[in-house]
């Protein structure tokens, strides 16, 4: 369209010069002259109009863009407003549903603590206990006397260091006597006793004879501490542990000593009484070992939070793991794969020592030594034997204690 007007421009401006030319004196050359100047005047007029219009669509493009991002901005303010909103909402509903979490987790944990301390009692009344045949009968009665005439005897064990073998701790084994001198063994007064509820009586004889045990040895400046047993029964009696968290406080000076043992069954299913009876115990300085451990896939950082600090395997399932490249391995910090050399290591990083147990030949204390294991426990090292009869007198417990004992049994 522009090349048409400009072609009419410059006809219009060949008119206009041959008109001067005809109906004027001025020449030829003023007359050409005359008509390009009037072809460009038009040109000019042509090009400034054009630049107006095109100046005008410009700003109202500009006008339009600015309008829109106005837009923009306001719904970008609106949507920032909302998302703030929503964000609070969100936070004050996450906020009230985890209060609410931690309310009901509380009350599930009273539940169970009642509905255990609940089964317990009624596994102790009379009327949901199994019938016995008449020879455990007879051994309940052969525990209850030798509880009341305070005839429980203490056998240690060695636990020795390796790879020196030079006693560093002992594990008391509780043994029962009959008014004859024979022994009642855990295999058979175990059961009796659990089902008469007098685990806790047992436990706090052998722990009055592993305290003062402890004390003698020390007196011979024998810096070694002393294993003793406890059932988890023990630590959730509510009649006989406040008697047995006093004895411990008064000599809690051999907390270094002492060590009290568990099972890792029991350990791992403890029901929340007994977990702050543990804790009530460390508070007062003392450790705690698992025994009979069946896999070294343990919680490091939860046996360590626990007072942990003593961990027995049987020996030769301690090293058929080892052994095993894809055998179970404790959950620590460490991210790779631990070899079963490191195994040991690793426990002590947590504080936690490693103690192969049940060794009992020459050949496994070669293996237990390949995996650095630092103790060992077993009838090649040593069997459990008495106290001598002159410890075991002096041993006895008071009798004002030992009529406390006895009036639980």
């Amino acid at each position: 369209m522009t090349f048409f007007l400009f072609l009419l421009y410059l006809a219009t401006g060949a008119g206009v010069g041959y008109s001067i030319f005809s109906f004027t004196a001025v020449g030829l050359p003023l007359s050409i002259a005359g008509g390009a100047i009037t072809s460009a005047v038009l040109g000019q007029i042509h090009i400034v109009a054009r630049s107006g219009a095109a100046n005008k669509e410009n700003e109202a493009r500009l006008k339009s863009v600015e309008k829109r991002m106005t837009e923009v901005d306001r719904n970008n303010k609106v949507i920032e407003a909302r998302t703030e909103v929503l964000e609070q909402t969100v936070k004050v509903e996450l906020k009230d549903r985890s209060d609410a979490l931690v309310k009901e987790m509380k009350a599930l944990e009273e539940l169970i603590a009642r509905l255990m301390s609940t089964f317990q009692n009624q596994l102790e009344q009379p009327t949901v206990q199994k019938k016995v045949s008449p020879i455990e009968d007879a051994i309940l009665r052969d525990v209850r006397d030798a509880l009341h005439d305070g005839r429980v005897d203490l056998h240690l064990q060695p636990i020795v260091s390796l790879p020196q073998r030079r006693v560093a701790f002992y594990e008391g084994f509780t043994r029962l006597r009959r008014p004859d001198g024979s022994l009642i063994l855990p295999a058979d007064f175990l059961d009796a006793a659990r089902r008469a509820n007098l685990m806790g009586t047992i436990d706090n004889f052998s722990l009055f004879r592993c305290v003062q045990i402890v004390r003698r040895l020390a007196e011979r400046d024998r810096r070694v501490g002393v294993f003793c047993n406890i059932a988890a029964a023990s630590l959730e009696d509510p009649s006989l542990f406040p008697l047995f968290l006093d004895f411990m406080t008064e000599n809690r000076d051999l907390s270094g000593a002492v060590i009290f043992e568990l099972r890792a069954d029991k350990f791992e299913s403890r029901s929340p009484i007994m977990r702050a009876n543990m804790e009530k115990l460390a508070a007062l300085g003392f450790r705690f070992s698992i025994d009979h451990a069946n896999s070294l896939a343990l919680d490091l950082p939860r046996l360590q939070s626990a007072g942990v600090r003593f961990v027995k395997m049987n020996g030769s399932q301690l090293i058929e793991q080892l052994r095993d490249p894809h055998g179970d391995r404790p959950t620590s910090n460490i991210n790779r794969r631990i070899e079963g050399g490191e195994v040991s290591a690793v426990l002590s990083r947590y504080a936690i020592t490693l103690i192969a147990e049940k060794i009992e030949d020459e050949a496994s204390v070669v293996e237990i030594l390949e995996y650095e294991i630092p103790y060992g426990q077993g009838h090649v090292f040593g069997a459990p034997r008495p106290i001598k009869a002159s410890l075991m007198e002096d041993t006895q417990p008071p009798k004002a204690l030992l009529d406390r004992l006895s009036n639980f049994g």
